[in-house]
This record gives structure tokens, sequence and C-alpha cells, in this order.
């Protein structure tokens, strides 16, 4: 969303304030106090809301929350005497009161809109409800009137717009879009969908797709499983086989990482749990740059300040450590057996993040189902890599046939 208000304009999607004209540099929470009391202007937001949407419930003093108040009239033009745009309600907390328009992506500034945006993609960003409530945002692309419908489940670190942007992802979406009907969504509590969700569980995440395909009408499809989206595709496939035609997994895992062996492997996922909880999305963060480094060590700079800006702009620390802590628990090895659907099976030889052991499990465990590794050591190949493409030739010829 791009909302104008005076001189100033906020877009929420690439997480940019100009005023004047001009690029406006805050921190990351101070944007966000901004970006919520926008959002929100029809009432007063309290200062405990305020705690619980920037900070996570963490514990904030008093003192430190006014000083993001003070930075956000700065950044806006306004002041703690003036209060023109964000008003102090005593004792209750804060509203912002200037009038706020919508604005289109073409009225930006140029001096706003420098980031490289995907045009060569069109999608129209909708809603369903899932069992629960929660809304579940989803997008079309490709070719409608297609016979052959992919849909791609749902994977953490997703957000259906910047997607599209993004060095990272926006050539998976291209390749993988052309001649097909391709169906995405933002799993619960990431990217457009729900963010302030109370129930994150690996069930949850399958029953959203569930609700997907009864919501599209779906009668049949071919399903695309990337990371733990692969684990939900067969489990899927199990509930309802007589509507998945294929199934193509990437990168996936058969059973999360608390079943690894090594107990210092799972002690040191742990770690990570507890340091996505605090250091998740923060500016110049050595965390975020170490996952990073995990998923893509042969990235460019480019790429890698990408997926950096991704993790903060899909889901917030306490939702990253609560998911990462749910994919540990995954495990599908029992249902392999009864995924009859044909199935390839793609993994990059020397992915750090996913070991190729766990794409050969799939393999093996789902009868007939084709293997191919890749040469490569990111779990999220880049589009100069030969195996990216050897990925994309693969998924079009098995999808042909």
């Amino acid at each position: 969303m791009r909302f104008k208000f005076g001189t100033c304009i906020l877009d929420d999607e690439r997480f940019e304030l100009s005023r004047d004209g001009q690029i406006v540099s805050v921190e990351p929470q101070v944007f966000d106090v901004l970006s919520h009391l926008l959002r929100n202007r029809d009432r007063v937001v309290t200062r405990d809301e305020l705690i619980d949407t920037v900070w996570n419930g963490r514990f904030v003093s008093d003192a430190a929350l006014s000083s993001r108040i003070r930075d956000v009239r700065a950044a806006v033009g306004d002041t703690g005497k003036a209060q023109s745009i964000v008003k102090t309600v005593h004792g209750r907390g804060f509203r912002f009161i200037y009038p706020v328009s919508p604005l289109e992506a073409d009225a930006l500034p140029a001096s706003v809109a420098d980031k490289p945006v995907y045009d060569a993609i069109r999608q129209d960003v909708r809603y369903f409800k899932s069992f629960d409530g929660i809304q579940i945002a989803y997008s079309e692309l490709g070719d409608p009137n297609s016979d052959t419908i992919l849909l791609k489940t749902a994977n953490w670190m997703s957000h259906l717009e910047y997607d599209l942007e993004s060095p990272v992802w926006r050539h998976w979406i291209e390749a993988l879009s052309q001649g097909v009907r391709l169906i995405r969504y933002d799993e619960r509590g990431n990217g457009m969908s729900d963010r302030n969700v109370s129930s994150v569980s690996y069930e949850d995440c399958v029953r959203d797709l569930e609700c997907l395909v009864d919501h599209l009408a779906l009668d049949k499809f071919s399903l695309l499983g990337i990371s733990q989206g692969a684990s939900a595709a067969a489990d899927f496939a199990t509930r309802q086989p007589t509507k998945v035609d294929k199934i193509i997994i990437y990168g996936g895992f058969v059973q999360g990482w608390r079943f690894n062996k090594n107990e210092k492997a799972i002690g040191q996922r742990i770690a990570m749990s507890m340091l996505m909880r605090t250091g998740w999305g923060q500016p110049n963060s050595e965390f975020r740059q170490l996952f990073t480094s995990r998923f893509m060590p042969e990235a460019t700079p480019e790429q890698a300040e990408w997926f950096n800006e991704l993790q903060r702009k899909s889901v917030s620390p306490k939702m990253a450590g609560n998911l990462h802590d749910m994919f540990g628990a995954i495990d599908v090895s029992h249902l392999l057996e009864n995924v009859k659907s044909p199935t390839l099976v793609l993994h990059a030889r020397d992915d750090a993040e996913i070991p190729i052991q766990n794409g050969r499990a799939f393999a093996t465990g789902i009868s007939d189902a084709r293997f191919v590794s890749l040469d490569s050591k990111n779990h999220i190949l880049l589009q100069h890599e030969p195996a990216f493409h050897k990925l994309v030739e693969h998924c079009q010829s098995f999808l042909r046939e």
C-alpha cells in the first residue's frame, strides 16, 4: 500500500518514506511505528499495541517508545508541540490525524520509485478465508486459459508482490508461469496474508492449502512444493489423490530438523530459533547475513541484500521463530508410500540449508519418483546458474508429459 499525506508518501511494500520528493532515511522501528499508526488512523493506538506489533511484546521503556514517536514526527515534518500529523492522546496512546489518500504506483515520484520493478508479469492479489477465519492472500499468473494448473504450496519468507521485484525469486515466477496457470499464496503469518495469527502449525498450513483448492473449485492440478512446501504437497496428495495430477518437489525435506540424529545440529537449530526472535530483520544484523549465506552462499551483493530485506518484509521476528520451530517437527515419512501421483524431485547437490539426502528421501519414499540432482550450492537457485535453467527444463518437460 502507498499513502500520501501532505508532502509525504509512505510506500508500505518497499518500506520507503519520501518527503518533498526525497527519500527519508528512517530506522526500521520508526518506519513500522509510522506505518501502524497510519494504517489504524481511524482510532487511537495504545502504547501496548505498538509494543506488541513493532517490538513483538519485548520489554520497551517509555523513553524508548517516546524516542521512536519523536523520530516519526521528525521524519514527516511534525513536532511534539504542533502534533499536526501524530497526536498524543494522553493516558491512552497515539493517533495519526492528518488526511491521507491512497496513491497509485504510477503516481510515485521518480525518486521514490527508484528500485527495479518487474513489469513483465501482472497479477491481481485476492484473499480467501481459511478454516479458522485467517485471511490468506493468493494470486494467479501465466495463461488463465491453460489446461495446466500449477499450484505452488506456500513456503516461508514469501511476499506475493515483493517477490515479483526481487532478483531472488522473479526469474522463478517468470519461468514457471510460462504456458500454465500458476497459483501462488502467502503462508499464514507471512507476506500479504494475515500476520497476527494465534495458531501456526503444520496441520494449519495443509488445511490452508485445502481451503484454497476449495475456494478456487479446482478439480485437477499439479503441485509445486519448494523447501517445507514439499512436505505439504506430498501430504495433500494423500488426502485428495484424485485432484493431484503431478507433483514437483524442489529442495524439500521429509522430516524436520528435530529428527536429525546429530545432537549438535539440533542445538544449532534451537539457537537459530532464538536468534530469529531477536535478530530477524534488524538493520546491519550479522544474523541475517549469516542466514542469507546459508540459503544463497553464491549470491551477488545485490541478491543478498534483497534476500536480507525479504526477511524483514515477509515475516515478523516472533513469527519467524515460531515457523522455524514448527518446521523442525514436520514428519511425512509415513505418508510417502501413499503418494500415487507422478512425482519429480529436484535438489541442489551441495545445498547447505537442506542437504541433498532430504531430496533422496522423497525420491526413495514415493513410488517411481524421478530424481534430478542440480550442480549448485544455493538452496534458492539464482538466475545465472546453469542449475536453474536445468530445473526449468525438467519442470516444463514433466508438466507437458
